[in-house]
C-alpha cells in the first residue's frame, strides 16, 4: 500500500532507486517484486526513456496495456524527470507483412512547463 501511495502522490514516472530512497528502511528486493507484481496486474505500466533505467507510471483506469492503450512520454532533459502524456496517444504503425509487433514506446524529450518558467 505504501508503494502504491508513492505512485499515486507523484505527477511523474519513478525508478525503484528513487522509490528506495522514499522508504527509511526498504528491501531493494521487496520494492521491486513489488513493482513487478503491479505491472504484471496493470495497475503500472514501465517506461524506457533512454535513460538506461527503468521509471514506472501508474495507468489510467481501464487500461490494459495493449498497443492500442500506449501513450506518449515526456522526459525533461533539465529536471530529468518522465512524464506520461496520456492525451497524446502512440500513433499505430503499419510494419511490412511477416512482422508481428509485441512492444512500442515512444519518449518525447525537452523542457517540461515547469523547468521553462
Amino acid at each position: 500500500m505504501l508503494v502504491l501511495q508513492q505512485l499515486m502522490d507523484r505527477a511523474s514516472a519513478i525508478s525503484l532507486s528513487e522509490l528506495e530512497n522514499n522508504f527509511e528502511r526498504a528491501d531493494r528486493s521487496t520494492l521491486y517484486r513489488t513493482l513487478k507484481t503491479f505491472e504484471k496486474s496493470k495497475l503500472i505500466h514501465r517506461i524506457d526513456d533512454g535513460t538506461g533505467m527503468s521509471k514506472y507510471a501508474l495507468c489510467e483506469d481501464g487500461c490494459e496495456c495493449k498497443l492500442n492503450d500506449l501513450h506518449v512520454h515526456f522526459y525533461c532533459t533539465t529536471c530529468q524527470q518522465t512524464i506520461c502524456v496520456t492525451e497524446a496517444k502512440v500513433p499505430k504503425v503499419e510494419l511490412p507483412s511477416g512482422f508481428e509487433l509485441t512492444e512500442m514506446n515512444m519518449v518525447l524529450k525537452g523542457i517540461c512547463a515547469n523547468c521553462k518558467k
